[in-house]
């Protein structure tokens, strides 16, 4: 697929973000849970590892997107898969959130931790049956919708850093 060409360093900024970002992450949760105790893990598990798992999302389209070789048949697979997945995912996502019971729920939780990564996600999904009739059409959503699940976990993130540091256990 000749399309391809010209998005590699898109992907390549993208991606590198995403990587970075997650490793942020990770040192952030581990520092907050040992220096002040965190022990609630249905919040963490309800609020950061879905921010984890959309930065491997935003990696992961990256690193498909830069793979040398696809075709229209591999990109719409993959593309596919991922959005499927994501789906999947952010659904599961409601019934952590309501199980956790030490935070209570406002709205922009809905709003970033479900209706928009759903709508990133719903963009990689059509994104791989767009492919087959226009690929230019289908790279633009592909990068609107890896562009909003890094968005989403920047916003993400930072929030359940705040939450942590003001919520500390004592």
């Amino acid at each position: 697929m000749t399309t391809l060409t010209g998005w590699e360093n898109f992907y390549i900024i993208i991606g590198s973000s995403a990587a970075v970002l997650m490793g942020l992450m990770f040192v952030v949760i581990t520092l907050t849970a040992e220096r002040k105790g965190v022990d609630e893990s249905a919040v963490l598990d309800a609020f950061t590892s879905p921010t984890v798992l959309h930065f491997c999302a935003v990696l992961l389209v990256a690193a498909i997107l830069t793979t040398p070789g696809h075709t229209t048949v591999s990109l719409s697979f993959c593309l596919t898969v991922v959005g499927l997945g994501g789906i999947a995912y952010t659904t599961s996502i409601i019934i952590r959130m309501r199980r956790q019971k030490m935070y209570a729920l406002v709205t922009s939780d809905w709003i970033w931790h479900i209706l928009l990564p759903l709508i990133a996600y719903v963009c990689l999904l059509g994104s791989g049956a767009v492919v087959w009739g226009s690929a230019d059409a289908a790279l633009y959503s592909v990068a609107a919708g890896a562009l909003l699940l890094l968005f989403i976990g920047i916003h993400n993130a930072w929030d359940a850093a705040t939450w942590m540091a003001v919520h500390r256990k004592k």
